[in-house]
């Protein structure tokens, strides 16, 4: 159960005057865990980005060979003050990394660790900027999304999961999480089946996925539309990335107060604390390699969509 974090991380970050050393002391009683923080300023403002790192016990952290996994919690801001009272619906991604971090550091001290390392990254800002988008309004940053790819995505992850609020649009029908699509170097590769498996045990319910596109896993700032910047992990690495969007029936504004629901930011935390387990230990796999590889025979490479482009 990782609901008992969720409540405790929320309740922390709720707060105005929240800092990214604050998040860090929640971590000073684990001896194995090291929690980094910088603060990073843009045009807009500025922020700090928090990495956890939960050591396994073949990881690489220890000379070890078992498989990294990266938790990335996506997100504009945790609160948009002094416009809005309270945390945002935008700040469900950082909730649930940061949980999914505290229940995995605290599973070390009951006997339960992992294979692998699993790195977490997010930031942590509660007087982010908001931006207009259709249906509704979303949360800007005071960086950009360049800069969050720097500090949230690191070389020693061999796959991503990247948690983001994924309320404001009228694609997904659907309160709970759902997961996206394999990315890997420019191709959507389909969903896969053995985390839909996993998926369906955690929630007790049928898989539910929702579809993206070449828009949505090409880098912001070049002027097409984006469903939101949960893919944006896709375009600063080789590793395979899938989504873990929480989600709504209705278009709820990613700016929007009152609107975290803590059940679905759990589940969320338990889905990505289920595939670490699986995948540090090499019994879960992001994508057929086999067939992506296939792919790259007969089309070539699509990193160009890793890119600006060419304009």
């Amino acid at each position: 159960m990782v609901l008992k974090q969720v409540l405790e991380v929320s309740d922390l970050i709720d707060d105005g005057y929240v800092t990214g050393m604050k998040v860090k002391k929640v971590f000073e009683k684990y001896s194995k865990v090291s929690v980094s923080v910088q603060t990073v300023t843009g045009e807009k403002g500025h922020t700090d980005f928090i990495k956890i790192v939960i050591p396994g016990k073949n990881g690489k952290t220890n000379q070890g060979s078992a498989p990294t996994l990266g938790i990335v919690g996506r997100l504009g801001g945790i609160g948009a003050r002094p416009k809005k009272i309270g945390m945002v619906s935008d700040g469900d991604g950082a909730v649930a990394a940061l949980s999914a971090a505290y229940k995995l550091a605290d599973m070390q001290t009951k006997m339960d660790e992992l294979p692998g390392d699993v790195i977490v990254t997010t930031h942590i800002c509660p007087n982010a900027p908001t931006q207009s988008h259709q249906p509704v309004d979303f949360m800007d940053s005071p960086v950009t999304i360049m800069q969050m790819n720097q500090y949230e995505v690191t070389d020693e992850m061999d796959a991503v999961l990247s948690i983001d609020t994924t309320k404001g649009n009228k694609i997904v029908n659907h309160k709970g999480i759902s997961i996206s699509p394999t990315v890997k170097e420019g191709y959507i590769l389909k969903v896969s089946s053995e985390l839909v498996n996993l998926m369906e045990t955690v929630t007790g319910d049928l898989a539910n996925t929702f579809p993206i596109t070449i828009q949505d896993i090409t880098p912001y700032g070049n002027g097409v539309y984006h469903l939101n910047s949960i893919l944006q992990p896709a375009v600063a690495t080789d590793a395979p990335v899938v989504g873990v969007a929480i989600t709504t029936i209705s278009a709820v504004p990613g700016s929007a107060s009152g609107s975290n629901h803590e059940g679905d930011i759990a589940l969320a935390a338990q889905f990505a604390i289920e595939v670490a387990k699986q995948f540090t230990s090499n019994e879960l796999n992001f994508y057929e390699n086999d067939e992506y590889n296939k792919l790259v025979e007969l089309y070539g490479s699509l990193k160009n969509f890793q890119t600006l482009g060419s304009d």
